[in-house]
């Protein structure tokens, strides 16, 4: 097991919150309900493809080749996607 990547005195910066009482966790209520907005908009994600039109699949690749695909930032896979279908001939 690695050593914990911080130290006492970053517990000691954040271990100034009390203990929950019972009363606290009795006036307790939902995130959403809290904060409805912020829960819409965490709701407001990419729904299901209507046609799926990849299939999920796992495949094993060097380091190196991943490296490059995902320095490029997001889409890396779909930059995969595109390599290999262009090696294809598609």
């Amino acid at each position: 097991m690695t050593a914990p990547k911080y130290t006492q005195a970053d517990l000691d910066a954040v271990s100034d919150n009390p203990e929950l009482t019972a009363e606290d966790i009795a006036k307790a209520v939902p995130f959403a309900q809290a904060f409805p907005e912020l829960a819409a908009k965490m709701r407001a994600t990419r729904g299901p493809q209507k046609a799926a039109t990849k299939i999920s699949t796992t495949i094993r690749l060097s380091p190196e080749v991943l490296n490059h695909f995902k320095a490029g930032g997001p889409g890396w896979q779909r930059r995969i996607d595109e390599a290999l279908r262009h090696a294809i001939g598609l």
